[in-house]
């Protein structure tokens, strides 16, 4: 049975983050009118008793969980611990009380951390299970993943209704462009709009450069969220994603080109590259029809102007 935005209550844990105000938008843009998102300040999802009043106040009927302690590699390194304590007792603590309280459908996002380090291209869901996690964001891959164990134990005892999607990289306007804690696009034009404004000769990037990468333009990430909120009724993980990579140094360069930069790139070879590659293979998102729209170059360049618009 699909699911009627317009006729339900929904919970959007991390609603007011990057990738959570275009899921409300697009939302909204579907029909639905009583869409509630939580602020931490209010709720501490990774605290029981925080969980369990935010319950006592939504009762929701869908539950959209896409809060997260994330950061690019250089964040993942500093804090393992804590990010794999925290995202393990939200999901943990959320799916639990939505099994108690009768939610008709939780919708899981995962991350495409999860996949094992030297996952066969293109990852497919079969092989979520086939090694371990690249070491630099494991403990935040495998915390992630949990939420697809926890939903299918669910659905096998409790006949729990939750689904579990793995989008890839995502990038675009609103993005986090702090240095201490973006990924990789934010990273680099920040630091190409910087070096062009002051004059540098050159920009220092992680890495060799050799890594591929797949990126996902958040706003096709949102709809393919929603979609499968709707429509999508299987325990089987699904990858929301493009189905095309690209290196590391053809992104530098392409980034370096639109944001106006002229020097060079130095490649520092000390710093991890992370994984060696990734590229999801996307043709299970097509059951419920997704498939991504935008040109990574329209979304590279719209996200570039949302930066010099808004920094």
């Amino acid at each position: 049975m699909s699911i009627n935005l317009d006729q339900s209550s929904i919970l959007v844990t991390g609603g007011a983050g990057f990738l959570g105000k275009h899921v409300v938008a697009e939302l909204e843009q579907r029909g639905a009118t009583q869409i509630f998102v939580p602020r931490s300040a209010d709720y501490d999802l990774v605290s029981g008793d925080g969980v369990r009043r935010l319950f006592e106040r939504v009762e929701p009927d869908v539950v959209i969980h896409l809060a997260a302690v994330v950061g690019g590699i250089g964040a993942n390194r500093r804090h393992p611990g804590r990010f794999f304590y925290e995202n393990l007792m939200m999901g943990v603590q959320l799916v639990e009380e939505s099994r108690r309280c009768g939610v008709e459908k939780f919708v899981a996002v995962g991350t495409v951390c999860s996949y094992p380090k030297f996952a066969p291209i293109p990852f497919r869901e079969d092989s979520l299970w086939d090694g371990y996690p690249e070491e630099t964001n494991a403990p935040y891959g495998l915390a992630k993943k949990m939420l697809l164990v926890q939903t299918q134990a669910y659905q096998q005892e409790y006949g729990f209704n939750g689904i579990f999607l793995l989008p890839v990289n995502l990038y675009g306007p609103g993005d986090n462009f702090d240095p201490e804690s973006s990924h990789v696009i934010p990273a680099l034009i920040r630091k190409f709009v910087e070096a062009r404004e002051s004059g540098a000769e050159s920009v220092d990037a992680w890495g060799t450069g050799s890594a591929s990468r797949e990126f996902l333009f958040v706003e096709d990430a949102a709809r393919g969220i929603v979609l499968a909120t709707e429509r999508y009724k299987r325990s089987e993980p699904v990858n929301l994603g493009t189905g095309r990579e690209i290196t590391i140094r053809e992104l530098a360069e392409k980034i370096r080109d639109l944001a106006g930069f002229e020097g060079g790139i130095r490649w520092d070879a000390s710093q991890p590259d992370g994984q060696p590659r990734r590229c999801l293979d996307v043709q299970r998102a097509l059951e419920f029809g997704f498939r991504a729209e935008t040109g990574f170059d329209e979304g590279l360049q719209r996200t570039v102007d949302w930066y010099l618009a808004h920094r």
